[in-house]
């Protein structure tokens, strides 16, 4: 990804919340995800380069983006581990199915098992189904662990996946 994608992942990501976390999360937070301040917040993380959180973006054969994951290490109470987290994966919602987002998913995971990684992490609503399935087909499993996050003062629960990288 680069500075110049920023204008067009954001919105990725927000048709994405709207589209996967309707009745998950309040309507009333979807409603306002604010794309400008969203692609500014990727544009400062870029221009820090960090180094840690490696973006990958998918286009179409006419080279619009259609698709993003993020990873890099995994989190644990702000503390960096030695394992890696997928931190995001959107899609627009019209390219759901066709590919995109196993792609990137299975260059995200090939990248994280090349870089030594034991496991590679990643979150997702209790309640999305579709992506429970998404994550299960491609390798993962719920490892018991679940944390709630907070959108507007609602406890949205989440669940913990693990794909183990070496073995």
């Amino acid at each position: 990804m680069t500075v110049a994608d920023c204008d067009h992942v954001a919105p990725i990501r927000a048709r994405g919340w709207r589209h996967a976390y309707r009745g998950l999360v309040p309507q009333t937070y979807l409603d306002v995800l604010d794309i400008p301040a969203d692609a500014e917040r990727h544009r400062a993380r870029l221009a820090r380069g960090d180094g840690r959180t490696v973006d990958l973006v998918a286009e179409s054969g006419t080279g619009e983006l259609v698709g993003w994951v993020a990873f890099g290490p995994y989190r644990e109470d702000d503390v960096l581990t030695r394992d890696a987290e997928v931190y995001a994966l959107y899609l627009s919602p019209d390219r759901i199915g066709h590919g995109v987002g196993r792609a990137l998913l299975t260059e995200a995971v090939h990248r994280c098992r090349a870089a030594g990684h034991a496991r590679v992490y990643l979150w997702v609503i209790e309640g999305n189904a579709r992506a429970r399935r998404f994550y299960e087909r491609a390798g993962f499993a719920a490892d018991g662990a679940e944390e709630p996050f907070d959108v507007d003062g609602v406890a949205v629960p989440e669940v913990r996946y693990v794909k183990e990288l070496r073995g």
